[in-house]
């Protein structure tokens, strides 16, 4: 079932691929951060936005998965 949770997961783990894909949005050296190319600086930021989009969905889907148990046994209990 596709819930909006699920979707916020799926574009929390989506994201990064997309921007890493697209190369002619940071196939450039300008800016320059600290003497280091566009390029690679805005690939180290990715590696670190991935970490923080994955601890995110990774915990919105703890949190789904602990309400649908806990969904499932009250409905479990109901019926008896």
């Amino acid at each position: 079932m596709v819930t909006p949770v699920r979707v916020v997961v799926a574009l929390c783990l989506i994201a990064p691929f997309i921007a890493m894909l697209w190369v002619s949005s940071y196939a450039r050296v300008e800016p320059t951060f600290a003497g280091m190319p566009f390029f690679y600086w805005y690939q180290m930021l990715w590696v670190v936005i991935s970490t923080g989009l994955t601890m995110i969905a990774y915990w919105l889907w703890q949190r789904d998965q602990r309400a649908r148990a806990a969904a499932a046994s009250r409905k479990e209990g109901g019926d008896l």
